[in-house]
Parts: C-alpha cells; structure tokens; sequence
C-alpha cells in the first residue's frame, strides 16, 4: 500500500513521537490534537502551507516567529546591506542565548531535552553548516571543514569524509572558540561582498548536481543560523522549566 493510500481510522497516536518524518499532503478529520506539538522548519518556505480548521495558519506562524526573533524577516534579504543587517541581527540574538547559559547551572549547556543536540552540540553544528555552506560551497576552499564540526544523521549518506572528525567530545570552551571564529568568517566575508559576487553560480555541497548562487549559499546559512537559535532556546525553556517544576 503506497502512503497516500494508508488510512489510521479510530487509531490512539496519543503520545507519538514522530522524527525526521514527512506528513506531507497528510490529511486528518475529526481528530483531537489538544497538545500537538509539530516543529517544521521547512512550514514558512514559500508556497508552504499549514490547514488547521479549514484556516491556513503558515502565515500567523512566519509572523509570530518574525516578533520573537527582531531581524528575523531578512533571513531572505536579496543585497549585501540587507544581508549585513540580518548577520548583524543573527549575533545580537545569540548573544542573548550565550548570555543566558552563562546564568544557568553548571552543565545545561551539555544536557540533551528529549534526545535533541544539547547546546553545545547545536554550536558545534553551526560551525558545520558555516565551513560547508561559506568554506566549501562559496570560497571553495578545498578542505574547509573543521574537526570540531557536528554532522546530521545523513550526512555521510551525501558523500562526505567522516574521518574529518573528531571522535574526542570538545569542552564548551573549545566549542566558543572556534564558534567565535567562524560567526567573524561570516561577518567579514558580508563586510565586503557585493551584489555581482552574490549572483555568481556556486555547486550545493551535499548535492554539487544542483547548482546555487553565493546568495541562495548564504541564505542557508541564515536560516540554519535561526532555526537553531530557536531549537536552543526552546530547550532551554523546557530545561528551566524542569528545574522549577
């Protein structure tokens, strides 16, 4: 039976957990979702769409993301002075996050909230993201990837050296160091670039038969950059709450 055909009549999905799953195109009618928690980066892409109740809620979500995250909305910016002031934006919010930790118990930046990176690892996967997506894919640097990098589970699936890595587990402060210069590598690289260089065609570092621009490279990093601002302080929401609970 192909997915579109499987139907759940009177089933209890009470309590499931689903990841890395596509629900895509899925329908539901008269079910009770008191609780449902869905998180789906992709939700606000353009032409995505949210049903719930007959309205379609992918916009009210985009907007209500853009109040909580100031600068958010350039994530897309299309000119280097806009993408300057969504960099910019970007470090004053994780500024804030790294602040917060620093008041927060010995250890939170290494405690995993239902199996999610813990803080620290969520760094160590920005640095990744950065050294693929600027290093590899626009300065096409040939070996760009630093060791303290934090692959996905798919990651060799698309091609790459795993052996690249670590196997040691980094302290947070080696982790803020190299963060640190890879936030300054992309600061320095917007400082300078221009509307022609945004335009030239670059390779996907994952999939090199699919060509990008420097622009669409760089709005990947941005949107990795606020998504995983937002997973961070999610779970550090829930790790509070725990601990005050």
């Amino acid at each position: 039976m192909s997915a579109s055909e499987q139907q759940f009549v009177d089933a209890d999905l009470k309590g499931a957990r689903f990841n890395r799953s596509n629900l895509a195109g899925a329908i539901m009618r008269g079910v009770d979702v008191q609780g449902l928690d869905i998180d789906a980066p992709w939700l606000c892409e353009e032409g995505g769409s949210l049903i719930v109740n007959s309205v379609d809620v992918a916009p009210l979500v985009e907007a209500e993301l853009n109040r909580r995250f100031p600068g958010r909305a350039e994530r897309r910016a299309p000119d280097p002075e806009g993408l300057r002031a969504a960099w910019a934006a970007l470090e004053t919010s994780w500024a804030a996050a790294l602040d917060r930790v620093r008041t927060m118990p010995a250890g939170t930046v290494d405690i995993s909230v239902e199996d999610e990176w813990t803080f620290t690892q969520t760094l160590r996967h920005l640095i990744l993201a950065t050294d693929l997506w600027l290093g590899k894919a626009v300065l096409q640097i040939t070996q760009p990837l630093h060791p303290i990098g934090l692959p996905h589970a798919e990651f060799a699936e698309d091609g790459h050296d795993m052996s690249v890595f670590t196997s040691d587990i980094p302290s947070y402060d080696e982790v803020l160091i190299v963060r640190a210069e890879r936030v300054a590598m992309v600061r320095d690289f917007l400082a300078t670039v221009t509307t022609e260089y945004l335009a030239q065609e670059r390779r996907n570092p994952h999939a090199p038969e699919y060509p990008e621009t420097v622009l669409s490279c760089v709005h990947v990093i941005l949107n990795e950059e606020w998504e995983h601002v937002r997973y961070a302080l999610r779970d550090l929401d829930a790790i509070e709450s725990q601990r005050i609970d």
